[in-house]
């Protein structure tokens, strides 16, 4: 419908009338933007904030008050306040928020040690000095400082790939869904791939094998059931066709009772007798036998390479402890061919991955560095005992720093591994509870989230559950700081 200029004007009017005298005076009352501008919050704000961003926040927070007084009622009017300090004030936050960076520190206080929203794996400070020092000038990325020519990119972590895990080359791209693509693309286009039907998995963002499969340019072929595939279902499926036998390792979800899978090592003896190469995708990619931890065993890359597998390929920052990376193992001849698939650099890594994964191998090249330095070997193996320690110490802070009417109380609980790894396991730990009363706890993990550092915990049995498993001993402190911040502007507490 279009309506005249007249009818126009006539529909605002009555508009303006349906919010009553007491809105109306509000609304003409609210500061202007140039008011704001000039204000004495504000002007000191320009001195370190650009113009722009300021003169925006100024909009933003006139918008919001305009909107706070047409919503409220009648009785909450009173405590809408117009006055041009505490527009200002709102402004202020505005323009403090808005340079704030969107990828922000957050305190992991979940017990989750591989949270994929979170970021996954904490790196080393090893891997974090690597990433200082390798982006504050030029680097060796592609030069080969020994003859000065053009070197490889992923050069400085072959020889370490190598070594730990016995493979006689090796190559990196930006994370395994690439590294499965690319392996796939170079040894399986426009022929068959054999997985067995109980390997089809699923990893976040419904991605699937079939999926990867099709895009691929192969021929998924399923073979035996979901719960039990025998070494004759890939035989039987074998033609002249068939491109590789894919073996998948079921990270994130476990199949138990009467089931069956047929080991790497027989489907290597198969597929040398029909000359069909095999690809041994690990997913989380265990260096460490995390059985010593009381954890469920997981395929060892080392035991993979052993096995013969003309191909392997796992994540660099589930249990390996490192950046984002899809790390391809195997046969020299095998990783030649995938390093000259065009797609090869379209999923290639940059400097500061292969900065950060070359001083995570260093690491893990070193049991004892290990132990001390690598950040996620130490969540997984930290001893009960140690947390209850470390909460015990930080729940008396919590309660000094937060009212009285807030109980602070210690529970035993369980961490997990997350990230789509070990599944089944969780790790015997002490949670921290912060029981607040009627206050919403909704409402107070929304500010924690806005807190600067973010904290994340748990929210169960009405309470806010810490679990220090994944909190650093030097976050501890923030931790405090960043309750006693929330919990006094929360009213009755």
């Amino acid at each position: 419908m279009c309506l005249r200029p007249r009818e126009g004007l006539f529909l605002s009017a009555i508009r303006i009338l349906a919010l009553g005298p007491l809105k109306n005076e509000l609304l003409r009352r609210i500061p202007s933007v140039n008011e704001l501008i000039e204000s004495d919050a504000l002007k000191s704000l320009l001195e370190t904030h650009p113009r722009a961003v300021v003169v925006d926040a100024a909009r933003k927070s006139v918008a919001e008050i305009r909107d706070r007084i047409k919503e409220s009622g009648e009785t909450a009017l009173s405590d809408v306040d117009i006055s041009i300090d505490g527009v200002a004030r709102i402004a202020a936050g505005l323009a403090e928020t808005s340079e704030m960076m969107n990828l922000r520190r957050i305190i992991n206080a979940t017990g989750i040690i591989l949270h994929t929203g979170l970021g996954r794996a904490v790196l080393s400070e090893k891997a974090r000095d690597a990433l200082s020092e390798i982006t504050k000038s030029y680097s060796s990325l592609e030069i080969d400082l020994e003859t000065g020519e053009r070197g490889r990119r992923d050069s400085n972590v072959i020889d370490l790939l190598c070594g730990i895990t016995g493979a006689e080359s090796a190559t990196v791209v930006n994370n395994n869904a690439a590294a499965t693509m690319l392996i796939l693309r170079t040894l399986a286009q426009g022929k068959e791939v054999i997985v067995s039907r109980g390997q089809l998995v699923e990893i976040g963002g419904s991605f699937r094998i079939p999926d990867v499969m099709r895009e691929s340019g192969a021929t998924l072929v399923e073979v035996g059931a979901t719960n039990k595939t025998h070494l004759r279902d890939y035989r039987n499926a074998i033609t002249d066709n068939t491109g590789l036998l894919l073996h998948v390792h079921m990270s994130n979800y476990r199949i138990v009772g009467f089931t069956k899978q047929v080991p790497v090592g027989e489907l290597v003896e198969l597929g040398r007798e029909f000359g069909i190469p095999v690809v041994d995708d690990l997913g989380s990619g265990a260096f460490t036998d995390y059985r010593k931890f009381g954890l469920e065993g997981e395929p060892l890359v080392q035991t993979s390479v052993r096995t013969g597998a003309d191909a392997i390929c796992f994540s660099g920052d589930k249990l390996l402890g490192g950046p984002q990376a899809g790390i391809i193992l195997g046969k020299k001849n095998v990783i030649e061919k995938i390093r000259k698939n065009p797609l090869a650099r379209a999923v290639r890594v940059g400097k500061l991955t292969l900065a950060a994964l070359e001083a995570t191998l260093r690491l893990i090249r070193d049991p004892e560095t290990l132990a001390r330095e690598h950040v996620v070997f130490r969540m997984l193996s930290m001893p009960k005992d140690e947390i209850k320690r470390r909460a015990e110490k930080l729940a008396k802070i919590i309660r000094k720093a937060l009212p009285k009417s807030v109980r602070v109380e210690l529970e035993d609980g369980a961490s997990q591994v997350g990230g789509g790894t070990l599944p089944t396991d969780d790790i015997p730990t002490v949670l921290i509870a912060v029981r607040p009363g009627g206050t919403s706890l909704d409402d107070i993990t929304r500010q924690l989230r806005l807190s600067q550092p973010a904290l994340m915990a748990r929210i169960q049995h009405d309470a806010l559950l810490l679990d220090l498993r994944t909190v650093q001993e030097w976050e501890e402190a923030e931790i405090a700081g960043i309750l006693e911040e929330v919990f006094s502007k929360r009213p009755g507490c």
